[in-house]
């Protein structure tokens, strides 16, 4: 009877904790929207939501099933009730390339290239084109600002600086990595999770490096589980994901010496609340224990039966 009442215990239990989660997932997704009905709601493309969330415009929350990112209807109301809105908004996510912001900034399209090449200005996003060339884009408010800030008017009519036109002979472009450093600030910012924010800093280093720094396979396993998904850039393993992937790797060796760093005090942090997890070691099985007994008394019996076949033979 108690066994009874002890089954039944734990069924309710089950069932109830069941119950509880469902109605959790439930309320997430009744208090929430995914992000194509979250953009609709904005008035956004889904690449304008999509830089809005990088930019930290739209705020997201983690989906308790395990579906990604959502948006609060709180969220939503919030933006909506912004002053200006919806131009305000799609204005602050509206990118151009170098040649609409050089004109944007009423400057040639040299002289922008040059800004830009030296880290001046900084690019929000890129893509390569059919003809295998990466095409920088940046925030056209941010170009505005710019143009509009006393303290660059030199760098805007004025010659550029000798040791700057030295810098950019000798091939300097701070795009790639400009673009990088904004992009792993993104992704810090959307991890929830200490082993994602070690595996945030380790996707913009090359695989060798990270396993310079995170030597126990188990923990390298694990940063691989929570690597954020790069940026699609055509098919995998075509010429322009190939360059895409080479951009969003640090090259620079400075670069490189600080993410290793970075890297290092992440997985540390993380291991320091929650291990890496490792296989269970499983004891080897005995083996099988032979009657001693038995086997001296097989002996003499197996020998005679081949001595009395030898004889017959001889026979």
């Amino acid at each position: 009877m108690s066994g009874n009442t002890i089954t039944h215990k734990i069924t309710g239990t089950a069932e109830q904790i069941g119950a509880t989660r469902g109605t959790t997932r439930r309320a997430t997704h009744d208090s929430s929207l995914a992000p194509n009905r979250a953009a609709r709601e904005l008035g956004l493309r889904r690449s304008e939501f999509d830089l809005a969330v990088h930019l930290g415009r739209v705020r997201t929350v983690p989906d308790e099933g395990g579906g990604g990112r959502r948006v609060a209807r709180d969220e939503i109301e919030r933006i909506r009730a912004g002053e200006g809105f919806p131009e305000a908004l799609r204005d602050s996510v509206r990118t151009v390339g170098t040649m609409e912001g050089a004109a944007l900034m009423d400057v040639p399209r040299a002289r922008f290239t040059r800004l830009a090449r030296l880290g001046l200005l900084v690019p929000v996003k890129f893509y390569v084109n059919r003809y295998r060339a990466v095409v920088w884009l940046y925030l056209a408010d941010e170009l505005r600002q710019f143009a509009t800030d006393e303290r660059n008017a030199a760098l805007l009519k004025g010659r550029t600086p000798e040791g700057l036109r030295d810098q950019l002979t000798e091939g300097l472009d701070l795009r790639p990595r400009n673009w990088r450093g904004r992009h792993l600030g993104f992704l810090l910012r959307q991890a929830d999770d200490p082993w994602a924010r070690a595996a945030a800093v380790a996707s913009v280093l090359d695989p060798v490096e990270v396993s310079g720094v995170v030597r126990d396979p188990y923990e390298r396993s694990y940063l691989h589980r929570f690597r954020p998904v790069p940026p699609a850039h055509g098919s995998p393993g075509s010429p322009a994901a190939q360059l895409a992937e080479e951009i969003m790797t640090a090259t620079d060796p400075d670069e490189i010496d600080w993410l290793r760093t970075d890297l290092a005090g992440a997985v540390e942090a993380a291991r320091g609340q929650r291990p890496a997890p490792r296989p269970a070691l499983r004891p080897l099985p005995a083996p099988p224990v032979r009657d001693a007994t038995a086997h001296e008394a097989e002996e003499p019996g197996r020998f005679r039966g081949l001595l009395g076949r030898l004889l017959r033979r001889d026979s």
